[in-house]
């Protein structure tokens, strides 16, 4: 796809959406695997599933569910959560992978955070762990032509430390345990071997997953201010004894739905 006709789409986007709302979103949310169900617990919400949306990607993956909700909190901030995520892999084609961060920035939406579901390769984690992503590695090593084309910011950190800061203040007035750590995101969709999960051991990566890398790579290019959060869903290959299959993803995101919620929930307060 052209530079040119992926504006015109992203245009084409926007004005679909916002001939079904007024509200103006300041703050998205990316929510992943078996994550979504948090967008059922937000207030005075407008969902709009996301194949309605012209040029819209959708999601083939079970756990996303495909729909844009967009909420006004008690405080008056408009958000808009992705419930569900396109990876890189169900299309091989990088602007579909990134299509919501493109799409939210503009919408107006200044500060982003997602979520994921991820294998634990720190072996002081364990599945039902949540982590706050402190930095990643790039293993994909795919990055989308748009962060260098319409690079508005230099960027420094990827993850930033003020909305870091508010999350692990936040967790440890909640009484909640809050990991920090480097995800590593890989193409996927087949699970790393135990040889390559140790490379990414050494290479400093604490989690692993198929997301995330590439949309956190474009938006903090374009100013938007990111916090990143993972959901541990099982020990990687090598790590843990248990064979990996994507039903174990979703339920034990599915056991930490009230934490993450929490979490998310008061994060979002103080924003």
């Amino acid at each position: 796809m052209g530079l040119k006709s992926l504006h015109r789409d992203i245009q084409e986007s926007v004005d679909f959406i916002q001939s079904e709302i007024t509200r103006k979103p300041a703050v998205g949310l990316v929510l992943g695997s078996g994550l979504g169900d948090f967008a059922d617990s937000l207030p005075r919400t407008h969902a709009i599933i996301a194949s309605d949306i012209p040029h819209y990607p959708v999601s083939t993956v079970e756990g996303h569910r495909g729909r844009l909700v967009f909420s006004t909190l008690d405080s008056g901030l408009c958000t808009l959560v992705f419930q569900g995520r396109v990876h890189f892999y169900e299309t091989g084609n990088i602007e579909t992978a990134v299509y919501p961060v493109l799409l939210a920035h503009a919408l107006g939406v200044r500060t982003l955070l997602v979520t994921n579901a991820a294998g634990g390769i720190n072996r002081e984690f364990s599945p039902g762990d949540l982590m706050l992503i402190s930095d990643q590695l790039n293993f994909t090593w795919e990055t989308s032509i748009m962060a260098l084309t319409d690079t508005e910011h230099g960027v420094g950190d990827y993850y930033d430390p003020n909305l870091r800061a508010r999350a692990a203040a936040t967790a440890a007035t909640l009484g909640l345990q809050l990991r920090t750590g480097v995800y590593a995101g890989v193409k996927g969709p087949s699970y790393e071997t135990a040889a390559e999960v140790e490379m990414i051991r050494r290479a400093g990566g604490d989690v692993v997953g198929m997301s995330t890398v590439i949309e956190v790579h474009l938006a903090a290019s374009l100013g938007i201010r990111v916090l990143g959060i993972s959901c541990i869903t099982n020990k990687a290959t090598g790590i843990g004894g248990k064979k990996l299959d994507h039903q174990e993803v979703t339920e034990v995101a599915g056991r930490v739905r009230h934490d993450f919620g929490l979490l998310l929930s008061g994060i979002l307060s103080t924003l």
